[in-house]
């Protein structure tokens, strides 16, 4: 779900996140043996425009909060924009309005780079914008016998709670009392 609370044994999060560094790696090797074939303001635009629209204004929101929920419209904004599918869909209208050229690579680039070097995936409603380690996710490693990682994240971390608004069903209180 993030770095801080993958939901997967740290190993396997580390494979998963492998996966995408090859695709990174990729990508880098066709940036570099392109170089002087890219167009480098629209590369610019094209690699910015993900995180000016997709995560600085839910990073700002959440800095300003102090830890507390921030509105679901800054998790759709991240989810549709490090979306491989939405990228898809901006590369194939460029090359259609536009034409294909070798600066549509600072897509998958950056979407790559954010999953495979960072560990930045989707983001879940239910956990804090920014990554902030979640006791649930502690107790599953403790359940399984697994290290816990080392934290990721923030000077001062706010509290690990989720970031939805309605409060728990009485039924999954009863339950979370029960694993205490």
């Amino acid at each position: 779900m993030d770095q801080a609370n993958p939901f997967e044994t740290p190993k396997t999060f580390s494979l998963h996140r492998a996966e995408y560094l090859v695709g990174f790696a990729v990508t880098t090797g066709l940036l570099i043996a392109h170089l002087g074939d890219i167009r480098w303001i629209p590369a610019v635009a094209l690699f910015l425009y993900i995180d000016l629209i997709g995560y600085i204004p839910g990073a700002i929101a959440f800095k300003r909060s102090g830890g507390k929920p921030i509105s679901k419209v800054y998790y759709v904004l991240y989810n549709v924009m490090h979306s491989l599918i939405t990228q898809a869909v901006v590369a194939a209208l460029w090359c259609w309005l536009i034409g294909p050229e070798w600066a549509l690579l600072v897509l998958p680039f950056h979407l790559f780079g954010d999953r495979g070097l960072f560990g930045n995936f989707m983001k879940s409603f239910a956990l804090p914008f920014e990554p902030v380690r979640q006791s649930g996710y502690l107790r599953l490693l403790d359940d399984l016998g697994v290290a816990h990682p080392k934290p990721a994240g923030h000077a001062q971390d706010p509290e690990p709670v989720g970031h939805i608004a309605e409060p728990p069903r009485p039924a999954a209180r009863a339950r979370e009392e029960a694993l205490r």
